[in-house]
This record gives C-alpha cells, structure tokens and sequence, in this order.
C-alpha cells in the first residue's frame, strides 16, 4: 500500500528541483524517477520497448485533443507526451548513448537545415515550393545515410514500419508517386477497387470452406487500393476513418438509448428493431 505523502512534502521536493528552465525541472524529476536507489520501481525497470506504447498512445491524445479544440487538455497532452521524449532520452543517457541535450540539438540543427529559406539566405516561391524543397532535402538525407551503411538507397527508406498500418500505406504511396509510380487516371483507381473486391469474393467459397491466409491478403489489397483512392481525391484516410468511427458511436449510441427508453437492452432486441432506430439516428443527424 502507498502512503499519501503531506502537501508540505510535495512543495518541498518541488521547491528542491530546479524551477529555471522548467525543462531542466522535468528532466531532473526524471532522472530522479529512474535512480536505481531512491527512485520509483516501476520507473526503474522500464525499458525503450515498454515505454514506446505509452508514447504511441500520448501522440494520439495529442491528436483527439487537437481534433476536440480542447486548449487545456492539449496543453497537459502535449506535457504527458514530452515526458515520453524526456523519459527515451534519460534511459538512453543511462546506456551512454545520448542525452536530452542531443535530442534538442539534432532536431534544432535539422529544422534550420530543412529551412535555408528562413536561416540562409535562400528563397522559396510558396508552400508549395516549400514542400518540393523540404521532401528533396531529406531525400539528400537519405541517400547519405544509406551511403554510410553500405546499401543501395531507396525512395521508401524511412517510411517506419511502426506507424499504424493506414497511416503508412499513404506516406508509402505518395514516396512512390514521387518516383512517378501513380495511376493515370483517378477512374483507373475506381476500376482496381472493382477489381480487388471482386478477387476477394472469389476467394470466398459456396461452400464454406476458405484459405484464411488468401482472405487476409486480399482484404489488405483492398483497403491499401482504397487507401491510394483517398489519397487521389485528396483525402486523409486515417482522418476520414476517424470521422466515420465517430459516426457509427454516435449512431449506435442514440440507438442503445432509444431501446433504453422502451426497456429493452440492446442485446435482447432483433436486427430489425435495431435497424428501425438506427434509421432514426441518421435522420436525426441530417434534420
């Protein structure tokens, strides 16, 4: 059991750290949490491998923040996700590999490289010079890495196989269309959506039996050439996911409501009933 440490311990160990910059505070409370002797046990032993979702997870609540216009959730949002960049780099300085301090350099070093336009001198025409620029620069960063490491470059090289599957689909695709590697037209996408959907039907058989493994790869076909849809009808799938995600809970939930009211739990009703109110939450949502 834990015991509630008085408020005047608290402010006492806060007033202790140092208050000026208040990064330095973190990065000390941090350094604190993950000492061996004296420190949080939880803290002590985690790793970069248990720590990753925790930071996966605080982007995304970023991001609903953002999505919510929630300025005081994201402000505490954006402080759970810096914790995650301070608690990477204090394990990372306990191997000897990097510091905080070489966290900010790196990136502070690759944001005035990435805009000669601001820091150097150079001009840009408009964001959309911009953009030509910034994709041609990390490709220059590119091709010096895959030099240093003895291996061919490659248009899709730092695409992370870590980002969620939708995400990297697109980010693949527009590397590719970067090559020139595209559909002609946005109606020939529409034809290989026809022509995906139709491969899986074929896949699933009258009489019951299937090759799971061929289902598996035939739905992915499916959703990566949705995907390449999106992306030509300028379109963020992940954010048009997002937003029908939404839909379908607001949807279910006026449904789970109305049942509710009549004194029926949801999952003691037919599929008719449900469809009759769930009819109802759309023409709720269009009038």
């Amino acid at each position: 059991m834990t015991d509630i440490a008085p408020q005047d311990d608290i402010d006492a160990a806060l007033a202790a750290l140092p208050t000026d910059p208040a990064i330095d505070r973190l990065i000390a409370i941090m350094a604190k949490l993950r000492d061996p002797v004296g420190g949080c046990p939880w803290d002590v032993e985690q790793t970069f491998e248990t720590i990753a979702p925790y930071t996966i997870e605080e982007a995304y609540e970023v991001a609903e923040a953002v999505t919510l216009g929630d300025t005081p959730a994201l402000r505490d949002e954006l402080g759970d996700l810096l914790l995650q960049v301070v608690y990477h780099a204090r394990m990372a300085e306990e191997e000897g590999a990097f510091a905080f301090e070489d966290v900010a350099r790196g990136i502070a070093e690759k944001m005035v490289r990435r805009h000669p336009h601001v820091f150097a001198g150079a001009s840009v025409e408009d964001a959309d010079a911009q953009t030509a620029a910034w994709e041609e620069q990390k490709a220059t960063e590119r091709a010096a890495k895959a030099a240093v490491e003895g291996r061919e470059v490659s248009v899709l090289d730092g695409v992370s196989s870590a980002l969620p599957a939708l995400m990297r689909s697109v980010k693949l695709q527009k590397r590719a269309v970067r090559a020139g590697f595209d559909w002609p037209e946005t109606a020939d996408v529409f034809d290989k959506v026809d022509e995906e959907l139709g491969e899986l039907r074929a896949e699933i058989t009258v009489d019951g039996t299937q090759n799971d493994d061929r289902i598996e790869d035939e739905v992915g076909d499916l959703l990566f050439t949705v995907v390449n849809l999106a992306r030509r009808l300028k379109v963020d799938p992940e954010t048009a996911l997002r937003r029908c995600n939404a839909k379908f809970e607001r949807r279910f939930r006026f449904m789970e409501q109305a049942l509710a009211a009549e004194g029926k739990p949801v999952e003691t009703v037919s599929l008719e009933e449900m469809e009759h109110h769930w009819q109802r939450a759309k023409r709720t949502e269009t009038s």
